[in-house]
């Protein structure tokens, strides 16, 4: 797989399942929706490509803050 493909599956499906509203009260289920997500997303590499840039993650989430 390809390292960036994994990077950002790994970092969208982290701020999908942080930012789901039944994290709080079914933290282990947030968990299981992170690994799926980046299942999916590593599997579909167009599709997680397509959600870069948009509101859900923007395109500059790896730059280094000065």
């Amino acid at each position: 797989m390809d390292d960036t493909v994994d990077r950002w599956s790994k970092a969208i499906a982290g701020r999908l399942a942080d930012e789901w509203d039944g994290k709080s009260g079914f933290p282990e289920d947030a968990d299981l929706l992170r690994d799926v997500l980046t299942r999916v997303f590593s599997a579909c590499p167009n599709e997680c490509r397509r959600l870069i840039g948009t509101g859900i993650i923007e395109e500059s989430y790896f730059e280094p803050i000065d």
